[in-house]
């Protein structure tokens, strides 16, 4: 087996998918790229038996066969190589590999491709199309919130909620929680799903710049999405997402309407004064216009804190935060005021950009922490 192909091309498209192998999985086949060739053209996969990544090119060839490549000796060549036609020879048999360049050999031991774990098939899957574009916003939305503890699993991936009228992302870890909707995405079948947050990073690192479209496919186990020459199969996680709808208090009386750049800003300073641990900062809500936003370490004596101009209908008011969840959060509006909405110093707040796209609607949950009493 043989083919020719741009050392340049190839590199870029492995790279692509080369986020799916893991450095010490399972099965030691899983360090290496499937390659499958017909004819001209060229199937490579990657996997981590959770997540596929297929890519496919075109080469010069006319021959069948396949053969399992160790994934970081074939980068790191092609890394240190200038941009030239390459010739990569295999060996069926032995399964020894040869890539010939303009100026050198380089000789690796593959593997049998019949050991490579087998893609999982689109059977009784349903589909719902999108463009890229919506997609990455979605992913981007959601996935910072998603939980790293792996004792609650339905909370490491972000829940997907299909339906006639939109789609809805929620991704929590417990202390925040973001729910991002999509009208111009649209399902035949209401269907519930939780997909992993390491699928949906590949995924959103894979997604081209220019918009194109994407198409989704679901079934009970896994879910499949492929756009240009890149598909993605990803294991679904099988738990139950927790009912965030009843998290989402609904009678908030005191609003604060402000500057996303300004208190973004205004955090990102006194939150160097807050404790190391906590990452406390306290706002003192008076209205009809005054925010103060304060922060103190009393284990090294720092503090600091800052009035801001806003709109605050409603009671007077101290709440607490964790300076990091709401900077983090802030960052990933796109809105350049935003109104948060208070109960009392022991409820959640909620966060509603002002200004946004007429296709999506956009939520985030944070909840408050205990403030400390000043001495």
């Amino acid at each position: 087996m043989k083919f020719i192909v741009s050392s340049s091309v190839l590199l870029k498209q492995l790279a692509t998918i080369n986020g799916v192998v893991s450095t010490n999985p399972i099965v030691p086949i899983l360090e290496n790229f499937l390659f499958q060739l017909d004819n001209k053209n060229l199937t490579v996969t990657a996997s981590d038996l959770q997540t596929v990544m297929v890519t496919e090119l075109e080469v010069e060839s006319s021959d069948k066969g396949a053969i399992a490549i160790p994934a970081k000796l074939m980068l790191d060549t092609l890394r240190g190589l200038p941009e030239q036609p390459i010739s990569v020879n295999v060996d069926e048999d032995t399964f020894g590999i040869e890539i010939v360049s303009d100026n050198g050999r380089y000789k690796l031991s593959g593997e049998n491709p019949i050991d490579f774990p087998k893609i999982p098939s689109v059977s009784r899957a349903f589909s719902v199309d999108l463009s890229s574009s919506a997609l990455a916003t979605a992913i981007s939305n959601t996935i910072f919130a998603t939980s790293t503890d792996e004792l609650r699993p339905a909370m490491t991936g972000v829940f997907l909620q299909l339906g006639a009228d939109h789609a809805t992302f929620v991704a929590t870890d417990g202390h925040r929680l973001i729910r991002y909707r999509r009208f111009d995405v649209k399902s035949s079948v209401d269907t519930t799903m939780i997909i992993p947050r390491k699928a949906l990073n590949l995924l959103k690192s894979s997604l081209p710049s220019d918009n194109v479209p994407v198409k989704a496919e679901f079934n009970q186990a896994n879910a499949f999405f492929s756009f240009a020459n890149i598909k993605m199969i990803s294991r679904l996680i099988d738990e139950r997402f927790p009912d965030y709808e009843n998290a989402i208090p609904t009678n908030n009386p005191n609003v604060l309407t402000i500057s996303r750049g300004e208190i973004l800003n205004s955090l990102r300073r006194i939150s160097i004064y807050s404790n190391r641990t906590t990452h406390q900062v306290r706002l003192k809500l008076t209205p009809p216009n005054d925010l103060v936003i304060s922060a103190e370490d009393l284990d090294y004596s720092n503090e600091a804190n800052e009035r801001l101009l806003c709109e605050y209908n409603g009671d007077d008011m101290e709440i607490g935060f964790n300076a990091k969840f709401l900077i983090e959060m802030l960052n990933n509006l796109d809105a350049n005021t935003l109104s948060m909405e208070l109960s009392a110093p022991n409820r959640a707040g909620i966060i509603l950009p002002l200004e946004k796209e007429d296709e999506e609607d956009m939520l985030m949950l944070v909840m408050p922490v205990m403030l400390n009493t000043y001495a």
